[in-house]
């Protein structure tokens, strides 16, 4: 990866999704850097893939997201 401010700023933002997820007692283990918006994109920052997850994790995020614990 380059070292393009669009990059920090994404990395940045999945640590802080990371974090905020895990208070809520949430991993998303295909959490990630969407790697192939590297390829091709003009100057747009990279994605974030949120990846895959069991129904149980879905619906803790679903009571993060809420506002219930």
């Amino acid at each position: 990866m380059s070292d393009h401010p669009h990059d920090r700023e994404a990395l940045a933002a999945l640590d802080a999704l990371r974090g905020a997820l895990a208070a809520h007692g949430i991993t998303l283990p295909s959490l990630d850097l969407h790697l192939p918006s590297y390829a091709g994109r003009y100057g747009s920052p990279p994605l974030i893939t949120l990846g895959n997850c069991n129904a149980a994790t879905a619906q803790r995020l679903a009571a993060a997201l809420a506002g219930d614990r």
